[in-house]
């Protein structure tokens, strides 16, 4: 009998921890690299250490949080999407209190870390605890639902400058923007694998609202994206290296746009998988322009 219990526990177990999709790290990644960058320009290169770990903790709690949320919202559109069907709540593995639960403890823990800081990055973790929680609903009644998750995955950005520096400069708000457009490329580059399941059940996307343009529009908000990035460094006096990654992150864009040119699913999910190098070139840009003499 105790190891029935056991294997029961194990597989409950497994089952919230692919809930939070801790055995997928990409989200984890998309949202990590825009707060590091923010840390590292807000920080001049130089950000607390307790920062860097109150936020990369809080990235890795949030994007958990988010996932809950996205489940519990989507738990009846799921069973009916090729390549969501197998999550544990369209499942039946986990019930639906067992979700609720672990999104109170998932944001309860996240609120701990944010109290390390200070009161104004306090008041914005209310809002960015808002856009995690109510992203999934925007799927429902707009075509633009990756416009809300850009703002969602990039509020650590705001949040990493007032902890930093109690204040809220208006390069904060650039990167923010900076990350939207990069959101909206790489999650329509993702909606891109669901189009038809999407369809056939009435969620909305990007991918549905560029239909055929798809492919044109992504390259366009590729081209806005470097020209944003190449702005920030001009305005913020940054050295060589960061002009060298940008210079990579368009070449790994081109190969995006050739590898997403047939619209094939498996192409679509390798480009939106490489835009977590993406984020991680542009973090290291920044680094070496703080490291490098």
């Amino acid at each position: 009998m105790s190891d029935v219990r056991e294997q029961a526990a194990a597989s409950r177990w497994n089952a919230c921890w692919r809930l939070m999709r801790f055995d997928r790290p990409i989200g984890i990644l998309l949202l990590l690299w825009p707060t590091w960058w923010a840390l590292w320009l807000a920080g001049a290169g130089d950000p607390s250490w307790a920062n860097i770990a109150i936020f990369t903790a809080g990235v890795v709690l949030m994007r958990a949080a988010g996932c809950v949320a996205n489940d519990l919202a989507d738990r009846d559109f799921d069973p009916h999407v090729e390549r969501t069907r197998n999550r544990p709540l369209a499942a039946g593995e986990l019930r639906v209190r067992d979700a609720v639960v672990l999104l109170a403890v998932l944001m309860a823990l996240a609120f701990v870390l944010v109290l390390f800081t200070n009161r104004m990055t306090v008041l914005l973790a209310f809002a960015g605890a808002a856009l995690a929680l109510t992203y999934p609903l925007f799927k429902r009644f707009t075509h633009l639902p990756q416009v809300v998750l850009g703002v969602a995955f990039g509020w650590g950005i705001p949040m990493a400058f007032t902890a930093e520096t109690q204040t809220l400069p208006a390069v904060a708000w650039w990167l923010l923007t900076i990350n939207t457009v990069w959101a909206v490329i790489y999650d329509t580059e993702y909606a891109m694998v669901d189009r038809d399941d999407d369809l056939a059940i009435g969620v909305k996307s990007t991918a549905i609202l560029f239909g055929r343009a798809d492919r044109l529009v992504i390259g366009v908000l590729m081209a806005l994206m470097i020209a944003m990035l190449v702005v920030l460094g001009v305005a913020y006096t940054l050295s060589w290296p960061w002009f060298a990654g940008i210079g990579v992150v368009a070449a790994m864009f081109a190969r995006q746009l050739w590898w997403i040119r047939d619209r094939e699913r498996q192409a679509c999910f390798r480009a939106f998988l490489d835009n977590n190098r993406v984020g991680l070139v542009i973090y290291a840009g920044l680094v070496l322009h703080y490291t490098l003499p």
